[in-house]
């Protein structure tokens, strides 16, 4: 095999170290346990950059919302999360990017407080449903309809419909997600962290190396060496970002509940779409998208000697990877590929933008399609909407938000 290194931290990036803690509903307790975070982020960060990582953000994740805002209506709920957002305001020593989520809505009451905390707080609020499923495989269509509800609300009442970056739909999935918006925290766990890394630049770095000195071989003996190329360079870093944490003297002030090794791809970072033309897939979505997707979910799920939680496979958000996002236009898959491919990797339809009149039915639809796909294969699968008020499909999305690229509009059959 071809040796290939791939020992530069510059090529790893720590996306995040989160936390998930518990809130409770008296308000005088919040700044005692904010400070907690606040102070742990603040040292691990700087523990992490003095061993050569990057940090890009800290987040705080909560319990459920309704278990400590005062929810009684809008204005008293925004009042707590105004207190809330002064209180970080007032901790923030990270010099990083700290975001927070607000936990899950769990009744429609709850639900129906999101299009206007979200408009209200963006970053600062954060929120997933978690849709269940019964004996008989029937999903909580009531849920899903609040849900669908809420993303059509999101998107009228902020300003090109970008508000839905902050709102989720979970089916299948257990709390310790490190990354937004599908974290929340169960308050019957104690206080715990989670460092979810950002890998697309150390996979292509891998792949290019090898694929600049291999003799020819085999299709199988090509797989079989990327997969033990990828998994060992993963490996390394978790590794190491492992033993820097049991070397920190402030680790113990939360349990470690481990990794999500999902490689989290952003506009700051080469695209996945890179990592597929690196195996030889001629674009995402020709075919052997499928079969390289299948690979690449084995070798987020490789990783030895640390615990493992949240997605910890192939993440295929839309308008966060440039590559993705320039296939769209071209028309080189469909929202139906995006559910196919999620078969067989993990995050199902994020960030995906869709038709302005796009119904609730058929947003309901979507979602049902998907929560099917996640109880029937067992695996955690979201559904984050975009509905681009004005726009039709094939349209090209104008996003201003640093965190979204732009995209065509994908048609919902």
């Amino acid at each position: 095999m071809t040796i290939v290194t791939y020992e530069d931290k510059t090529l790893c990036k720590i996306r995040t170290i989160t936390t998930f803690l518990s809130l409770q509903p008296d308000r005088n307790t919040w700044a005692d346990t904010l400070e907690k975070a606040s102070s742990f982020l603040t040292s691990l960060s700087m523990q992490f950059q003095d061993n050569g990582y990057t940090v890009q953000s800290v987040r705080i994740v909560t319990n459920a919302f309704g278990e400590y805002l005062n929810t009684e209506s809008y204005n008293t709920a925004h009042a707590d999360l105004q207190y809330i957002s002064a209180l970080l305001t007032t901790l923030n020593k990270t010099g990083v990017r700290v975001r927070f989520a607000i936990g899950e809505a769990k009744t429609a009451h709850e639900v129906s407080l999101l299009p206007r905390l979200i408009k209200a707080f963006g970053d600062l609020c954060n929120v997933c449903v978690n849709v269940s499923s019964d004996e008989t495989g029937m999903l909580d269509n009531t849920l899903i309809e609040h849900a669908a509800q809420t993303v059509l609300d999101i998107s009228q009442i902020t300003e090109r419909g970008e508000g839905n970056f902050n709102f989720t739909v979970n089916f299948n999935c257990e709390p310790l997600i490190p990354y937004f918006p599908a974290s929340y925290h169960d308050a019957a766990l104690d206080d715990r962290f989670v460092i979810g890394l950002e890998t697309p630049d150390l996979l292509v770095h891998v792949l290019k190396e090898q694929n600049r000195t291999e003799v020819s071989s085999s299709h199988a003996e090509r797989y079989r060496n990327y997969h033990a190329l990828m998994s060992q360079a993963l490996q390394y870093h978790v590794s190491t970002i492992s033993e820097i944490i049991s070397r920190s003297p402030v680790a113990d002030r939360y349990k470690f509940a481990g990794f999500d090794s999902s490689a989290a791809p952003s506009k700051d970072c080469a695209s996945m779409v890179e990592v597929y033309e690196e195996m030889g897939v001629p674009y995402f979505g020709a075919a052997g998208t499928v079969e390289a997707s299948s690979l690449l979910t084995r070798v987020f799920k490789s990783i030895e000697g640390a615990e493992l939680v949240g997605f910890s496979g192939l993440m295929l958000a839309l308008t966060e990877d440039t590559g993705l996002a320039e296939g769209s236009k071209k028309a080189q898959f469909d929202i139906r590929a995006l559910l196919t491919f999620s078969a067989v990797c993990g995050i199902g339809l994020d960030t995906v933008p869709i038709p302005g009149d796009t119904g609730l039915n058929e947003i309901a639809a979507l979602m049902r399609d998907t929560g099917t796909m996640a109880y029937r294969l067992n695996k955690p699968l979201t559904v984050r909407l975009f509905p681009v008020p004005g726009l039709e499909a094939g349209d090209y999305t104008a996003f201003e938000s640093a965190d979204l690229c732009n995209c065509a509009v994908l048609a919902v059959p």
